[in-house]
């Protein structure tokens, strides 16, 4: 089978190599790829929102099937059109990615079908939001209706950051036409978990629970960025609130996409909070978490690519999916001044033994060598029979990878340890 990869980050790279480990696979075209990603698959330099060559590569190069992994694609209808293409796909349609595409929808969504969500209202002028902000409880959520390179959420801790929140994506335009509308929320309390699922529109298959960690520096300091690094399974997704999350959240989400005739088909990301009265929705995503679906699939047991494909047929139902009992954790490897100003072309130094457990981000290949090209990276991951295995195996490694300018946080896994102690 010849097969396409649509993007070109630490998530696309995971799900390469998990794809490689199926025999049937014959070659695997990554668009557009990095330099990490080249080692494992053949790289285009297509991008991934170029969404009529991606088409065209596609049925030049007799592609059976196609994997779209990010989320701006997915919305601007990548799926849809390959499909038309007579490309069979995993990942949503257009109307299903709105899921992630629009806040808006997600949140008018969850309040129609009764899905546990922080209490929020919609503002399309800043006027208006500024007037709400004036008695709203303070602190507060701002988040920009449409995608924002995962940056469209803002913690105003107090009144006056809420008001630069609400200038700043309606006025000032920074993250463009996503801040059109913006929904102002609730502000919730609790610990953050990570549920990956696979869904064909009738059956949905959660995938291991994972924590991320989304402050730059140790001891969830300094600026938010993409993602500093996970674990998996997360301690705080015990068996009762995997059970209420099931009941209450998972199938009344497929259902309701259903219903307002979205069937949702691919990955679907539920961001929670597990809060003093239960498990809310903080957030959906149309797509593998990055880095989260580092943790998860170095896990997952059942080939993925059969679990991708009977999710494309609508027969999930039948495949078993299985995941190791073990822990995973990934440390992300960033440039220096991520996620605001930083250098790029460093060489980076990967020992050959452990270049099977890296998931290059932001990288290029020149001659041989690989260069810094990103904030994030590189993704270091390992497994182990504990967290504390897993973590200190993680470290291991990412202590023998050099290039100038790095960072990485230390306590990465350091919460979930504590939470396992209580």
């Amino acid at each position: 089978m010849k097969i396409l990869v649509v993007g070109g980050g630490g998530r696309e790279h995971a799900i390469v190599k998990k794809i490689k480990e199926n025999p049937e696979v014959e070659c695997i075209y990554a668009l557009p790829g990095n330099g990490g990603i080249a080692n494992d698959a053949i790289c285009v330099p297509i991008g991934a929102k170029d969404i009529d060559a991606i088409v065209e590569f596609a049925l030049k190069n007799g592609i059976d099937y196609a994997i779209v992994a990010p989320d701006d694609p997915l919305v601007l209808g990548a799926v849809d059109k390959l499909e038309q293409a007579g490309i069979n796909c995993f990942g949503p349609n257009a109307k299903a990615a709105r899921i992630e595409g629009s806040k808006v929808f997600s949140k008018n969504l969850m309040k129609k079908y009764g899905i546990p969500t922080a209490a929020y209202e919609v503002f399309s002028n800043a006027a208006d939001a500024l007037e709400y902000i004036k008695t709203a409880p303070i602190p507060i959520v701002v988040k920009a209706d449409g995608l924002a390179l995962g940056k469209g959420v803002i913690i105003a801790m107090t009144r006056k950051e809420a008001e630069d929140a609400i200038k700043s994506i309606m006025e000032d335009r920074i993250f463009g036409a996503s801040g059109s509308q913006i929904v102002i929320e609730e502000y919730l309390e609790g610990p953050e978990v990570s549920v990956l699922s696979f869904t064909d529109g009738k059956t949905i298959i959660p995938m291991i629970s994972s924590m991320d960690h989304k402050r730059a520096k140790d001891g969830d300091k300094g600026l938010n960025t993409g993602g500093m690094g996970t674990v998996a399974p997360n301690p705080y997704y015990t068996k009762e609130i995997a059970d209420r999350c099931m009941k209450e959240i998972f199938i009344p989400t497929i259902n309701a996409m259903n219903s307002e005739k979205s069937t949702f088909k691919g990955c679907l990301y539920f961001g929670l909070m597990i809060t003093s009265s239960g498990p809310k929705v903080i957030e959906y995503n149309c797509r593998f978490g990055d880095p989260e679906t580092q943790v998860v699939l170095p896990l997952l047991k059942t080939d993925l690519l059969s679990i991708m494909r009977a999710v494309t047929k609508e027969r999930l139902s039948e495949i078993k999916v299985e995941f190791s009992l073990e822990s995973a954790v990934c440390v992300i490897m960033a440039s220096g001044g991520y996620p605001l100003g930083y250098e790029k072309g460093y060489e980076i130094f990967i020992p050959d033994e452990i270049k099977e457990d890296i998931y290059v981000a932001g990288a290029k290949a020149e001659d041989g060598k690989l260069f810094t090209s990103g904030g994030r990276v590189l993704g270091v991951t390992a497994t182990g029979s504990s967290l504390k295995e897993a973590i200190k195996a993680a470290y291991e490694k990412t202590e023998k990878i050099h290039f100038e300018n790095a960072f990485f946080r230390h306590d990465i896994g350091a919460k979930a340890l504590l939470a396992l102690e209580k």
